[in-house]
């Protein structure tokens, strides 16, 4: 196992509340909903912890700016969609970043039934395929796992 393969330090930015457009649903997509975003950073901070240096870290305040520009801007009918989004310009902002974990939450999703939150979480590395650069054979369906059958669902 390499010095890259060990798990670095983390920097989590937790509860960024930003206003957006996402969602199947037409009323979502006119009305907008308040989505919280979780980013965590894996990277290695000792240099900036010597040195007290930021520019040797991950600036969070504009990873923040950066993360929610994304939310309020075009909107996206899956929050799946939203959460790569984010990841992708998170591992461009933050080259040092070895991994980075996005979560996106949609507390007030239309589910019809009383419930506490709904969110997506993935973890990228820099230079991960997306899905928009593989074909068709080369991933399973979006909705299900391999095996599974489609499933009736809300973005």
């Amino acid at each position: 196992m390499s010095t890259a393969d060990i798990a670095a330090d983390r920097i989590t930015l937790r509860g960024l509340r930003v206003f957006g457009y996402h969602g199947v649903l037409d009323a979502e997509r006119q009305d907008g909903q308040e989505f919280i975003v979780d980013a965590v950073l894996w990277l290695d901070t000792t240099a900036a912890a010597a040195t007290d240096d930021l520019e040797l870290t991950a600036n969070y305040a504009a990873l923040a700016d950066r993360l929610a520009a994304i939310v309020a801007g075009p909107p996206v009918q899956l929050i799946e969609t939203l959460a790569q989004r984010l990841a992708e310009a998170a591992t461009a902002a933050e080259p040092r970043a070895r991994q980075v974990e996005i979560t996106v939450h949609k507390p007030h999703a239309p589910v019809g039934h009383r419930f506490d939150d709904v969110s997506v979480t993935i973890r990228r590395r820099p230079g991960d395929q997306t899905p928009a650069d593989q074909t068709p054979g080369d991933r399973a369906p979006a909705d299900r796992a391999p095996g599974d059958q489609p499933a009736d669902r809300a973005g």
